[in-house]
């Protein structure tokens, strides 16, 4: 599992696939997500804009995730 540092108190699963570099784009990231590709705490979600925080995880492509803060 991949951890995800963050220096805030979240970030948004769009802009983490791009972190992580899962996806090279936001528009990318964004019918990826809206597709049902990604996966946040085992359930799939349809949000862009949904807010991950410390120890939340979230899979795409095979792969998993997990936000950390610094």
């Amino acid at each position: 599992m991949q951890e995800i540092v963050i220096k805030d108190e979240f970030i948004k699963l769009q802009q983490a696939l791009q972190l992580c570099g899962a996806c090279g784009s936001g528009v990318e990231a964004k019918y990826e997500i809206l597709d049902g590709n990604v996966q946040v705490n085992g359930e799939t979600e349809l949000r862009r804009g949904k807010k991950l925080r410390e120890g939340d995880e979230f899979s795409f492509d095979g792969k998993q995730y997990r936000i950390v803060t610094k």
